[in-house]
């Protein structure tokens, strides 16, 4: 990451000062910026995210059905939804709470004065409420697999899996077929986390050498109010919840929880991060197989703290600028949406721009407003991205504690803090 960061930081100075060089390799030529930013840099991170993101369908797919089928009392599985999905969507309205809380307090927007912005987000038209209900059973499950949409992928993975418990030995036999791919696929995630340096080093490489420093600097109280509650979010709420609610030492998941922090910030992704969330879940957490199986891959899909707190700030934050008064009733109409648009989002980098615009539509804002944060998004985007994993594995700790599927031993064995990698 460290070597990522300078070596971009190095490449945009040079850029700046000198200007782009060319130099010429087998008769051909490169200029030295585009060769390294646009090409090593560019394709060294793409390749490594999109190997993470070939492996999210299956290893959802595969360890929802291995953990459902693995729960032989189907009330079980009712608690398990009941307890995760409430625990997401109230900490997800405690994110929204705060944010707004914050950025009504300390104003970011206020005295701001934009040149008018250039360049419209478009945004894709959000589905109503009802129709994200509706979409949550898939009339064709290979089709939703083929587009990577979670919610169908997982209603479908649970109903497979609740059918094999009561399919008697045909049930086992499958059972016993899907555990060993289970194990297969996360032999490739294996195989995939080991050139992870070497993807991470890229992407923030690239990132350090074509971010705009004028728009972080332009809007600079707007980001560190953003950045301090996401921070304070991820360092407040979630040791508090577990604290109350279990009992254990926060501290302890958070030391834990370092390496699929830095790989969640480099990638901007939780769904790019998930593999290595769920291994650092059952090895160094002790949370069950069949629980980490169920809420993992559901907290990546529902689990948009980080997003809905930049929603927050960013609502009001544009309000300001364009000098708007949002009544009680609109901040009301802002929580509830940022809330439940949460649900159903793909964990992928940038999603919560798209998010953002239909808030902003919904409490009649601008929606050219996002023009004004675009060219930060990317850093905040990083941080919220921390922040939704850290949340996803704090509330599969509590369900786990819960539930009595959790190994306290291994949760409190420091030792494995300090292991190199989870992977390892």
């Amino acid at each position: 990451m460290c070597a990522g960061i300078l070596i971009g930081v190095f490449l945009q100075v040079a850029n700046y000062l000198i200007g782009d060089l060319d130099f010429n390799i087998f008769s051909m030529t490169f200029s030295t910026y585009g060769f390294f930013v646009d090409g090593i840099f560019h394709a060294g991170g793409k390749i490594f995210v999109n190997a993470l993101k070939m492996l999210v369908v299956p290893l959802v797919f595969v360890s929802l059905i291995c953990g459902t089928s693995s729960l032989s009392d189907p009330s079980k599985l009712g608690r398990l939804g009941g307890k995760s999905i409430a625990l997401y969507m109230f900490t997800t309205f405690v994110a929204v709470i705060f944010a707004m809380t914050s950025a009504l307090i300390f104003k970011p927007g206020e005295g701001f004065n934009p040149t008018t912005p250039t360049g419209d987000f478009v945004a894709t038209e959000s589905p109503g409420f009802v129709q994200v209900i509706i979409d949550m059973v898939p009339s064709n499950p290979i089709s939703a697999m083929a587009e990577g949409q979670m919610i169908p992928i997982i209603v479908f993975a649970i109903l497979f899996g609740i059918s094999m418990t009561y399919a008697g030995e045909a049930g086992k036999r499958i059972t016993g077929f899907f555990n060993d791919l289970n194990e297969v696929i996360m032999k490739i995630v294996t195989i995939v986390m080991n050139f992870a340096p070497y993807g991470v080093f890229c992407l923030l490489a690239k990132l350090a050498a074509t971010v705009d420093s004028g728009a972080i600097l332009a809007i600079f109280s707007y980001f560190i109010n953003v950045l301090v509650v996401l921070i304070l979010h991820a360092v407040i709420v979630y040791p508090l919840l577990l604290k109350l609610t279990t009992g254990l030492n926060p501290a302890i998941l958070l030391f834990k929880m370092r390496e699929v922090a830095m790989f969640a910030f480099s990638s901007a992704s939780s769904s790019a991060t998930l593999p290595l969330t769920m291994a650092t879940a059952r090895q160094k957490l002790g949370v069950s197989r069949s629980v980490s199986s169920f809420t993992l891959p559901l907290g990546a899909t529902i689990n948009m703290d980080g997003t809905a707190i930049m929603q927050g700030i960013a609502t009001v934050f544009i309000a300001q600028v364009y000098n708007v008064d949002l009544s009680t009733v609109d901040l009301l109409m802002v929580v509830m949406t940022a809330t439940l648009a949460s649900v159903g989002t793909a964990g992928v980098p940038g999603v919560g721009l798209i998010l953002l615009a239909l808030v902003l539509q919904q409490v009649n804002l601008p929606v050219e407003g996002i023009a004004l944060i675009i060219g930060i998004d990317r850093l905040l985007d990083m941080t919220r991205t921390v922040v939704n994993v850290t949340g996803d594995c704090t509330i599969s700790t509590i369900v786990a504690k819960t539930e009595g599927e959790l190994d306290d031993n291994i949760y409190n064995d420091r030792t494995l803090a300090s292991q190199k990698s989870v992977i390892d």
